[in-house]
C-alpha cells in the first residue's frame, strides 16, 4: 500500500490557549503517524501558549486574514485558482452563498480559499477543518476549486449559530463530518439527511498530561473565615458560559460562609463582570487571574474545593459543546457544579457525579455551591465518581483511533 500523503488542517486560529482540544488532538494525530501542515485563518493573539504546542511538529502558515492586507498574494493566487478545472463550480457556489449573506466575511473566505488553493502542498492528498462554520466555508470552496476531498470537525457555536442552509450545503460536500457531542450530533446528522456522514466523537482528555492527584483533598466547609473554601471557574469571560449568573449566585451565599472564587480565563466581558462583583460587594473575595496555561490551570483544579461553570444558550443559539475545562476538573476528583446543557449532561448526572442546575437560575446555582461547600464528603463522593466515568470513557486516545479509521476509510476512495 502506497505511503499516505500530508493531511492539510484549517485552523480559525493558531495556537490558542482556549483550544486544547484542537492541539492535543493534532499532537495525537502526529503521534499515531500522520503527517500534517496547518494553515490559519488567524494569527495567534494569546501573549501564552501551552507546552503541547511546542510539541506539536507540523508546520503552520498563515492564511491572510485580511486581504486587503495582502492584495498581491491574494491576486496571484486567485490566477492560479482559475485554472482549476473546479472554480467555476465553486465561483457560482460563491454567488449562491452570496445572494444569502452578503458579507466582507463571505468575500474573505472565497479569497483566502483561493491562496490555499494555490499553496496547497504538493506532498498533501486530504483536507480537514476545524468549526463547520467560517473555516469550513474555506475548505468547501477550495474543496470545489481543486478537487479536494475534505472533512470536518464541528463543535459548539459554529454548530449552533450557523443557518441550516450552511451547514445543509457543507454537509452535501464534505466526505465526512464528527463532533463532539450528542446534541450536535442528532442536529446535524437530522440536516445532512442520511446516515454515515456525522460522527459523534468525544474529545476526551491525554490522561497523561492529567495524571491521578495522589495528594490530599482540601476538607474546607466555609466555617473559616482564616481557611475559606475555593470556587474555581475557567473559561472564556463571554456571554454563554454566564459568567454573569454565577455572580449573582455568589452573592446570594449566605453570610455565614466563607469562601473565595477564583477565574481563569480572558474574554471580552471581564470588564463589565468585575464592574459587576464591585456592584454586588464580592470585589474582596475575588481574583481574576487571566489566561493561564494548562500545567497552571492543573494546579489551582488540586487546590480548589469546588468548580463552576454557568453555561446558557444565548440569544442567537451559541452555548457550550462539552467544555474541556469541565472534564479535565473532574479528571482531578473535583467536584462540579453546572448547568444542565447539550454536552455538559452526557458528563454529569445529577446527584451521582456532580450537581446540574437550570441555566440562568442563580438561587438554584447559589443552593448547588452552599451544599458542596458545607459537606466536603459530598465533595469526595460526586469527585470520585466524575473522575472514575473520565478515566473510563473520555481517554482522547479513543478519539484518535476513531479519527485515524475515518481518514484510512475514506482515503482509500478520494
Amino acid at each position: 500500500m502506497p505511503e499516505l500523503k500530508k493531511i492539510v488542517v484549517i485552523l480559525k486560529g493558531y495556537p490558542r490557549l482556549s483550544e486544547t482540544f484542537i492541539a492535543q488532538e493534532l499532537l495525537g494525530l502526529e503521534r499515531a503517524g500522520l503527517s500534517l501542515e496547518l494553515f490559519s485563518m488567524r494569527r495567534p493573539t494569546d501573549k501564552k501558549r501551552h507546552p503541547i504546542h511546542d510539541e506539536i511538529r507540523a508546520p503552520v502558515k498563515y492564511l491572510p486574514e485580511y486581504l486587503h492586507e495582502e492584495p498581491l498574494r491574494v491576486l496571484c493566487s486567485l490566477a492560479k485558482a482559475a485554472r482549476k478545472p473546479g472554480f467555476g463550480k465553486a465561483l457560482r457556489q460563491f454567488f449562491s452563498d452570496l445572494s444569502r449573506d452578503f458579507s466582507r466575511n463571505r468575500f474573505r473566505r472565497f479569497g483566502q480559499a483561493a491562496v490555499l488553493v494555490a499553496e496547497w502542498p504538493a506532498d498533501a492528498d486530504w483536507l480537514y477543518v476545524h468549526f463547520i462554520h467560517t473555516p469550513a466555508s474555506v475548505g468547501a470552496y477550495a474543496g470545489m476549486i481543486a478537487n479536494i476531498p475534505w472533512s470536518v470537525s464541528a463543535h459548539a457555536k459554529d454548530i449552533w449559530t450557523s443557518p441550516a442552509w450552511d451547514l445543509q450545503g457543507k454537509l452535501e460536500q464534505a466526505n465526512w463530518a464528527v463532533t463532539c457531542t450528542r446534541a450536535g450530533f442528532d442536529h446535524l446528522t437530522e440536516l445532512a439527511g442520511r446516515d454515515g456522514i456525522v460522527n459523534l466523537s468525544y474529545h476526551g482528555l491525554d490522561l497523561d498530561r492529567f495524571p491521578v492527584f495522589a495528594g490530599k483533598q482540601n476538607v474546607r466547609d466555609g466555617s473559616s473565615a482564616d481557611d475559606p473554601a475555593i470556587i474555581l471557574s475557567v473559561g472564556r469571560a463571554v456571554k454563554k458560559k454566564g459568567y454573569d449568573t454565577l455572580l449573582n449566585a455568589l452573592a446570594l451565599l449566605p453570610k455565614d460562609l466563607h469562601w473565595r472564587f477564583r477565574h481563569i480565563g480572558g474574554g471580552e466581558q471581564l470588564l463589565a463582570l468585575k464592574a459587576q462583583a464591585e456592584k454586588l460587594g464580592l470585589t474582596d473575595r475575588i481574583e481574576w487571574f487571566g489566561a493561564m496555561a494548562q500545567v497552571e490551570v492543573l494546579e489551582h483544579d488540586r487546590n480548589s474545593d469546588v468548580f463552576a461553570l454557568a453555561s446558557r444558550i444565548t440569544d442567537d443559539g451559541d452555548r457550550d459543546g462539552l467544555p474541556n475545562v469541565l472534564v479535565e476538573a473532574a479528571s482531578q476528583r473535583m467536584a462540579c457544579v453546572a448547568t444542565a446543557q447539550a454536552g455538559i449532561s452526557e458528563l454529569f448526572v445529577d446527584g451521582e457525579n456532580g450537581l446540574l442546575v437550570p441555566p440562568e437560575d442563580a438561587a438554584a446555582l447559589a443552593a448547588a455551591l452552599e451544599r458542596m461547600i458545607r459537606d466536603p464528603a459530598l465533595r469526595q463522593r460526586l469527585g470520585a465518581a466524575a473522575e472514575h466515568r473520565v478515566r473510563h470513557e473520555f481517554d482522547h486516545r479513543a478519539s484518535i483511533r476513531q479519527l485515524e479509521t475515518l481518514f484510512a476509510a475514506h482515503r482509500g476512495k478520494a
